[in-house]
Formats: C-alpha cells, sequence, structure tokens
C-alpha cells in the first residue's frame, strides 16, 4: 500500500506539471478578446479531435464503464456504441453547417447560439441555467472519480483530499488559457488514457493467460455468467433499462453545450472533417478497450485469478477498476490511476470553460464591457466548481449514473436544436417549454421519492423510474418532441 501510494505520488506529480506547463506554454496562442479565449475557432484536426474526445470520454470511462461492464455484461457497451454511434451521425450531418455559421455569426455560447436560431434573446439566459444546473451532476461525477482514484492507494482519508485537488487542477489549466489550454491539455491527458487502458487490458490478459487460461475459458465464464447474453448478468438489459441509458446519450452531441461548443473551435473544413475522423477512431478504440477490460476482470475474477472481491452488482461498480489497479503493481496502476484523474480533468474542465462561457455571453445585461463579461466568467467557474465539489464529496451516487442523470436533464433539448440546426424554425416558446422537460420530470422524480427515502436511493429510483411502464427518458424526449413540433414554423433562410 505504502509502495502504492508513493509511486501514485510521483507519476501524479509528474502529470501535474507536465500538463502545468503545457497549459501555460498554450498562451502564446491566445490572441486576447472573449470568443478566443472561449472558442477560438483557429485548432487544426489535431487538437479539435482530442478535445472533442477527451471532453466527451471521461472517467464514465475507465472507472463507469468498466465496473459496470464487469456488473451487468456486454449490455454496458450496447448502449456506448448507441452513444458512439449516434454522435457520428450527429457530427456527419450537422457539425458543418453548424461551424459555418458560428463562425458567420460569432457565437461563443451554444445557448446564444440556441437564441439566436429561434429568434428571441431571452431564450438565452434560461437554456444557461438550465445548462449549469444539469451539469453540475455530471462533472461532481468527475471530481467523485479522482476522490475515488486518490482513496484507493492511499485510504478513505484521502477522498476529499482526492475531490480538492481535482478542483484545483480544472480551475487553473482551464483559467490559463481558456480554450488553448483546455485543448492542450486535453490533448495529452487523452493520449494518456488511451495508452493506460490499453496497458490495463494488456495486463488483465496476461494474468489470464500465464494462469494457462485463454480466452476461450474467459468466454465460456461470461456465458455461463450471463455477461455475453443480451438481457445481460441477472437479466439487467431489460428494455427500459437499456432506453433509460442509451437514449440520453445517444443526443449528447446536441444536448450538452461542452460537446457542442467543440464545433465551434476547428480552424476550416479540412480541419472539422479531421476532427470528426480522429474522434472516431479515438471513440471505438477506447470504448472496446474499457469494455473488454471489465469483461476480463469478471472472468478472471471468477476464475480465482484476479480476486477482487468484488460483487457483479452496479451498487458495487465503482470499485472495480481501484480493486483491479491495487492488483496490477504499483507503477502499471498508479499510471492508470492518473489516468482517471486525467480523464475527469479534461471533462470537468471543458465543462467549466463552457459554463463560463455561458455566464459571459448569457447571463449579464447588454452593453456590459469585457471586463465585466470575463468577472461573470470567474464568478461562474468558482460557483459551480464548489456545488461540484459538494456533490463529490457527499457520494450521491455512482458515477454512471451520475453521469446520465445530467444527461436526462438535458434530454429535452435534443428536438429544439436539432430541428435549428437542421435549418428548421422553431418559436421562442417552444425551445424554452422543450428544454424544461428534462429538469421538470426529474425534479418531480426526486421529489416524489425523497418522501420516502434518503437522496441516494432519490436519484437511483428518479433515474430508473417507469411511468406508464415506459422510461422517463422516453417521457422527457417524447415531450419534448411534440411541443417541438408545435412551434415550427418557416425553414430558416441559409446565410
Amino acid at each position: 500500500m505504502a509502495s502504492m501510494l508513493s509511486v501514485f505520488i510521483a507519476v501524479l506529480a509528474g502529470y501535474l506539471a507536465a500538463g502545468t506547463l503545457i497549459a501555460v506554454a498554450s498562451r502564446r496562442y491566445l490572441r486576447g478578446g472573449l470568443r478566443d479565449y472561449y472558442v477560438s475557432g483557429r485548432l487544426g484536426s489535431f487538437l479539435s479531435a482530442m478535445t472533442y474526445a477527451a471532453t466527451t470520454y471521461s472517467s464514465f470511462m475507465i472507472v463507469g464503464l468498466v465496473g459496470f461492464t464487469y456488473a451487468t455484461g456486454a449490455g454496458a457497451l450496447g448502449f456506448e456504441i448507441a452513444y458512439f454511434t449516434a454522435t457520428l451521425g450527429i457530427l456527419v450531418l450537422l457539425a458543418e453547417r453548424t461551424w459555418r455559421m458560428s463562425r458567420e455569426r460569432g457565437w461563443v455560447s451554444p445557448a446564444e447560439m440556441i437564441a439566436d436560431l429561434s429568434g428571441a434573446r431571452w431564450v438565452a439566459p434560461l437554456i444557461s441555467i438550465i445548462y449549469m444546473v444539469s451539469l453540475v451532476f455530471y462533472a461532481g461525477a468527475q471530481l467523485k472519480a479522482i476522490g475515488e482514484a486518490v482513496a484507493a492507494p492511499g485510504g478513505e482519508h484521502y477522498y476529499l483530499a482526492g475531490v480538492l485537488l481535482g478542483l484545483l487542477i480544472m480551475l487553473v489549466w482551464s483559467g490559463i488559457a481558456g480554450i488553448w489550454s483546455v485543448a492542450a491539455t486535453d490533448a495529452f491527458q487523452g493520449l494518456w488514457m488511451l495508452a493506460s487502458g490499453l496497458g490495463l487490458l494488456a495486463w488483465v490478459w496476461w494474468r489470464l493467460h500465464v494462469a494457462g487460461y485463454g480466452l476461450a475459458d474467459a468466454g465460456r465464464v461470461l456465458v455461463e455468467s450471463g455477461h455475453l447474453v443480451p438481457s445481460g448478468h441477472g437479466g439487467y438489459w431489460r428494455l427500459n433499462t437499456f432506453l433509460a441509458f442509451s437514449l440520453p446519450w445517444i443526443f449528447f452531441a446536441v444536448t450538452n453545450p461542452q460537446a457542442l461548443q467543440r464545433l465551434y473551435v476547428p480552424r476550416d473544413e479540412r480541419s472539422l472533417r479531421g476532427m470528426i475522423k480522429w474522434f472516431s477512431v479515438f471513440g471505438i478504440t477506447y470504448t472496446i478497450i474499457v469494455t473488454l477490460t471489465g469483461l476480463l476482470a469478471y472472468a478472471g475474477n471468477a476464475l480465482g485469478i484476479i480476486p477482487l472481491g468484488v460483487e457483479a452488482s452496479v451498487k458495487y461498480a465503482d470499485k472495480v477498476t481501484p480493486r483491479l489497479l491495487l492488483l496490477s503493481g504499483p507503477v502499471l496502476g498508479s499510471i492508470v490511476f492518473t489516468s482517471i484523474v486525467a480523464a475527469a480533468v479534461s471533462t470537468a474542465d471543458s465543462i467549466l470553460l463552457t459554463l463560463a462561457s455561458s455566464a459571459s455571453s448569457d447571463l449579464v445585461p447588454r452593453g456590459a464591457s469585457e471586463k465585466q463579461k470575463r468577472l461573470a466568467g470567474v464568478i461562474a467557474m468558482l460557483a459551480i466548481g464548489a456545488a461540484m465539489a459538494a456533490i463529490a464529496a457527499a457520494r450521491v451516487a455512482f458515477i454512471v449514473k451520475l453521469s446520465v442523470l445530467s444527461s436526462f436533464m438535458l434530454l429535452g433539448l435534443a428536438p429544439p436544436v436539432i430541428a435549428l440546426l437542421a435549418g428548421l424554425r422553431v418559436r421562442p416558446w417552444a425551445v424554452a417549454a422543450a428544454s424544461l422537460t428534462g429538469p421538470v420530470m426529474v425534479a418531480a422524480g426526486l421529489a416524489y421519492y425523497s418522501r420516502t427515502t434518503s437522496a441516494f436511493k432519490a436519484v437511483l429510483l428518479t433515474f430508473a423510474s417507469k411511468p406508464f411502464g415506459v422510461s422517463l427518458a422516453a417521457w422527457i424526449l417524447l415531450v419534448s418532441l411534440l411541443v417541438t413540433l408545435a412551434g415550427l414554423r418557416r425553414p430558416v433562410e441559409e446565410g
């Protein structure tokens, strides 16, 4: 334990030093001005792709999805592939038009974009507030992952220190040069995530191999346990469960502002196409790595080769990766523990920067000076950071469900945003009403279940609720779609 902790501290210190140097060096590219700080619009293919990938693939993957696959089976891969496929489709169909309009109209925040396309400025503050309230759960999940990563080698008393350290890194790296420091450190962190994930998968396979077991033996164990059947281990992956997880992620690219805003950053159409291509390579590779790790870890545990001592239950899903790393040895374990920090930081600082841009663009009065707008962004970053830390410290729910809960709240934005980006015109009242369906339904669920149970169980019950036998996510999407259709009017003319 002491050896693991000392090596982890050394690796983490090296990661922090390298990341900080990269962030500081990126300041040379910052020209000044609010839009250049938050969006730039001058990033090449590599940085655009890596910041998109590292922003969307968070600690949800290496901690949440590894453990979730271990607990429930290959259905976890199914819902992640649903996200990946849908995101690629959205990027292919809508990214170029969105990028072109962002340059023509000078958008800084996605809320500003939605307000502009719907024709009413008052929509922007409403959407901005919805973003902030919803994404604090997703960002809080990232800090929770950092806390778990630090606590695993050091002990539970290090959990809060990990949360606070993660918050400090996010604030500093996102504040140094805005999108430039975030994108540069995202590239560094994304490569670290990919390499360390591959190393962990190789170690799990090697443990099986040296014990005399092959992939066929692991496959037999996984089939017998139900991990490779459509319904999953213990019949977890019923249709409503699959929809509850998949629907919010399918529309992630248009509902989450940090993903939408990344469509503004490429310098030209060639860079945009490169972004899509390299994001797809990163995404499918990383998804296969983490889900295979979860499946093989379960097989190794069942065969007595990798004694994790973790029950195959979603209740203990977040414990799988930390236990796995404690067994993998100080060096590899410390590298992957640091990748958890990297994955969480790369997502959360992007969220912080995007929400700060929304506060600067959408929550300040017209005519405010650039200094006042920057101050609004700083205040928003600090306030959201404090809320993130509070959620992480409370350990409200496990990482996958905290992440999906945020997307539940943002799901109502999918129909109006897709319609607007496709060139349709949606009346402002319909945009506002549709965007509120997610927060209203989630708040109603939390209020209902909190009457008789703890906050932890209320989150889980709301997430899994099925009014009239249909997933809450499907209800949110259906109501939002009907409202959007009711508010359609003539198409937007091409600029």
